[in-house]
């Protein structure tokens, strides 16, 4: 089996990353080798129009992702959205894919995930030790965080004049989800593939969160300050807006995180993989902004 002639699949092929990964993986193979996984039936049909293999799997079926997985040379296995529930979702996968005979699994994990102080990484540090313990050759694609993550929140921040925060002063190199989907195809459709590699993923720049208020503010036309507070109170914000409690702590986790470095890596690991550099944050924050003022 070669790069050339491998049958591919992608996980969650209907979700924000599995769907950039559908299409940056058509610009390198023809559709015939592709197939996509998703949960829901619904869901097949932009898939299906682009030529691509749809089955149908959940990450809580072992039988059914068995059969999704059947044919399969290269996997690429996206993350589950269901925090929590990650790490047994994920073992299921990693088992159907050693029972169906998967020869490659590319997993979407976080940055630094051996050393990283986010609650986050706890579920992906156990899912790469399944996949160190399961015998199919891997790759570790150790994503930093998307600049849509931040982007998000930009229309309370221009309503408001106020992007609060528990990052400090931390730095976060960030890129776009297409840089990450384009990363992973690399990865996924090298001609040698290197079991166990790990790819550390970060923009090539980064910004505090100050900064990013700034570009806001300047895209917007309009004042936006960086209101920094603890932990704690940011969680209690975020509750007090309508997240449930367990996301609210997850996110206010993940700012006390970025204070402490978390968010931050200047490999330029990213851009080798894709052959340019990583799309500027300050490029998306703008985007993101024209978006918000025509909507």
């Amino acid at each position: 089996m070669t790069a050339t002639t491998a049958k591919y699949l992608v996980t969650g092929a209907s979700g924000q990353l599995g769907a950039l990964a559908i299409d940056a993986l058509l610009k390198k193979v023809p559709a015939s080798q592709v197939v996509a996984l998703v949960r829901r039936a619904e869901a097949a049909a932009p898939l299906e129009a682009k030529g691509v293999e749809v089955r149908i799997g959940d990450y809580t079926d072992v039988d059914a992702l068995e059969k999704a997985f059947a044919g399969i040379d290269r996997l690429l296995l996206i993350s589950s959205s269901e925090v929590g529930q990650r790490a047994a979702q994920h073992k299921n996968a990693v088992d159907a894919a050693k029972k169906a005979g998967v020869g490659f699994i590319a997993y979407t994990s976080i940055l630094h995930a051996d050393t990283s102080p986010l609650s986050l990484a706890v579920e992906h540090r156990e899912t790469e030790a399944q996949l160190a313990a399961s015998a199919i050759p891997y790759a570790l694609l150790r994503n930093g965080w998307y600049t849509e993550n931040k982007t998000g929140s930009i229309a309370p921040a221009v309503e408001h004049g106020a992007y609060p925060g528990a990052a400090g002063d931390g730095r976060i190199s960030s890129a776009p989800r297409a840089d990450y989907a384009e990363a992973a195809v690399a990865v996924l459709t090298a001609d040698t593939l290197e079991n166990g590699a790990v790819y550390e993923l970060a923009g090539d720049t980064s910004f505090s969160m100050q900064d990013f208020a700034d570009a806001i503010a300047q895209a917007a036309g309009k004042p936006v300050a960086y209101a920094d507070m603890s932990e704690a109170d940011y969680a209690a914000m975020l509750e007090g807006v309508g997240l449930p409690a367990p996301i609210a702590a997850m996110l206010a986790d993940s700012d006390a995180g970025t204070a402490k470095g978390a968010l931050e890596d200047n490999s330029k690991t990213l851009s080798r993989l894709i052959g340019r550099p990583t799309t500027p944050w300050s490029e998306t924050v703008a985007e993101a902004v024209k978006q918000q003022k025509a909507a």
